[in-house]
């Protein structure tokens, strides 16, 4: 705990400095998929970090966390029918399967989310939601470590765009694009 005490200030809700604070441009997105947020532990106070953003944004979202020294994850929430895992490699939903009712997104970074699919058996048996790679010029605030990565709010939106469509999810891109945009005025990684 001591370590976040000597940190720089964070806005409580959004989790940046008070100077990039999201809270006021944060949209209430409503979808008809319910999109489960299983975050790491690791990521639960990281400036980088979007899942949490993402899961205000979302009415119809729950986050999780992983990983946390004497919790387990309650399995059960993951294994309601109808449920899918988005996850950049896999096999592919056949074309012709009813939409998810409930998407699990992993808010960790890439190698953090193969080791919770590889440690979590219920993450493994679930249907997976492929998104194509990020187009080229996409707004990022760093390079990914895997050809489809990007950011959890980025994924989401693309998400939303494929299962709800483009007007669904544009308020979701425009919240991802101006968090990068406040970062990348700020000169540096905050």
């Amino acid at each position: 705990m001591s370590s976040r005490v000597s940190q720089r200030p964070r806005c409580p809700r959004c989790n940046l400095p008070p100077h990039l604070c999201l809270c006021a441009e944060i949209p209430r997105v409503e979808t008809r998929t319910r999109f489960l947020l299983v975050q790491h532990v690791v990521e639960t106070w990281k400036k980088s970090n979007t899942g949490r953003v993402a899961a205000l944004a979302l009415a119809n979202s729950r986050l999780l966390i992983h990983g946390a020294q004497g919790e387990s994850l309650d399995t059960a929430l993951l294994s309601e029918p109808g449920t899918w895992l988005l996850y950049p490699d896999g096999p592919t939903v056949p074309p012709d399967a009813p939409a998810p009712r409930q998407l699990v997104v992993l808010d960790a970074s890439w190698s953090q989310a193969r080791r919770m699919t590889q440690r979590v058996p219920v993450l493994r048996a679930l249907p997976r939601l492929v998104l194509p790679p990020p187009e080229p010029g996409m707004l990022r605030l760093r390079e990914p470590t895997h050809p489809s990565g990007m950011s959890t709010l980025d994924a989401i939106a693309r998400a939303v765009a494929a299962l709800e469509g483009p007007e669904a999810a544009a308020p979701l891109e425009r919240l991802a694009a101006l968090r990068v945009q406040r970062i990348a005025e700020c000169g540096t990684l905050y």
